[in-house]
C-alpha cells in the first residue's frame, strides 16, 4: 500500500493511503486519508474489511495507535466502512462520525465499543486540538445521507465519491492530464450520482470554499486550478443517466 504526506501545516498534516497492489481481485481500489494533529488523528473512510490489515500496518508506521481517536464514514458503503468491526476491537475508545441516517445500518458491520457520533443533515464542525474541520453535506451524491470533510486551514476537501475514477493502478496520485481523466470519471458519475438538483446544490456550496486539493475516494487527486476545472465539468454533466452504460 502506498502512503505519503499530502500536505503539512504548522498544526497538522494530511496523509494519503491507497493503490494497494496486493488487494484481492475484483475489489475496487480505494483512497484513505488521515488528518494528524500533535496528539489526535482522524481516519476518513477507513475501507473494507479486506483492507484492515494493510491499513493498520501502515498507520502504526506513522503514529502510535492510541493517537487514532476518530473515524469518519462519508456514507454506508462496504468499501468505506465494512472494516468497522475490526477497528471496533482495535480502537475501543474511538469515535465514529457518520450520518444519523445510517447508524442502524452501519452497526451491522460490528460496533460494540466505538461510539457513534451522528452528523445532522446540515453538517457540523469537529475540533481536533487546534484544528477545526467541517462535515459538508453531499446528500444524494450518491448516498441519501452523505458528507465530505473540509479543512479550511489546509484547503483540502475530502470529496468521497465525487471526483472518483475507477482506473488501473498508477504511480502518480495526482491528476496529470485532466481531459483524459474526465473520460475515466464520466460513466461513474452518470451512473452513481442520481440527482442533478443535489449536484447543483453541492457545487454551489463548494464554490464558496477555498480548496487547493479535492481528494476523492477512488482515483486521483485534483489540485490547484484543476479543482475549478472539475467543478465546471461536473456542473455541465447530466447525472442519473448511466443505465446500461448509455449517456
Amino acid at each position: 500500500m502506498h502512503c505519503q504526506t499530502l500536505i503539512e501545516t504548522p498544526s497538522h498534516k494530511w496523509l494519503y493511503f491507497g493503490r494497494d497492489p496486493d488487494k484481492p481481485d475484483k475489489i475496487i481500489d480505494t483512497n484513505q486519508y488521515m488528518l494528524v494533529t500533535a496528539n489526535k488523528a482522524l481516519l476518513m473512510d477507513p475501507g473494507g474489511i479486506e483492507l484492515f490489515a494493510p491499513m493498520l500496518a501502515n498507520i502504526v508506521k506513522q503514529i502510535p495507535l492510541e493517537q487514532l481517536t476518530h473515524l469518519f464514514a462519508s456514507h454506508q458503503d462496504p468499501d468505506i466502512i465494512s472494516s468497522l468491526g475490526l477497528w471496533d476491537q482495535t480502537l475501543p475508545q474511538a469515535k465514529l462520525y457518520s450520518a444519523w441516517l445510517w447508524e442502524g445500518f452501519i452497526r451491522h458491520f460490528g460496533m460494540n465499543n466505538i461510539s457513534y457520533e451522528a452528523i445532522p443533515d446540515q453538517g457540523m464542525s469537529l475540533t481536533l486540538e487546534q484544528t477545526e474541520i467541517k462535515f459538508i453535506p453531499a446528500h444524494y451524491l450518491h448516498s441519501s445521507g452523505n458528507y465530505h470533510v473540509y479543512d479550511p486551514t489546509a484547503k483540502v476537501l475530502m470529496s468521497g465519491d465525487i471526483g472518483a475514477a475507477l482506473e488501473d493502478d498508477a504511480d502518480d496520485i495526482f491528476v496529470s492530464d485532466f481531459d483524459s481523466h474526465c473520460q475515466k470519471m464520466r460513466y461513474f458519475h452518470q451512473r452513481w450520482m442520481p440527482s442533478n438538483t443535489a449536484k447543483a446544490d453541492w457545487i454551489a456550496r463548494v464554490r464558496e470554499l477555498d480548496i487547493e486539493y479535492l481528494c476523492p475516494q477512488h482515483g486521483r487527486i485534483f489540485r490547484g486550478e484543476q479543482v475549478g476545472m472539475f467543478l465546471d465539468w461536473f456542473e455541465q454533466l447530466k447525472v442519473g443517466t448511466g443505465i446500461g452504460g448509455q449517456d
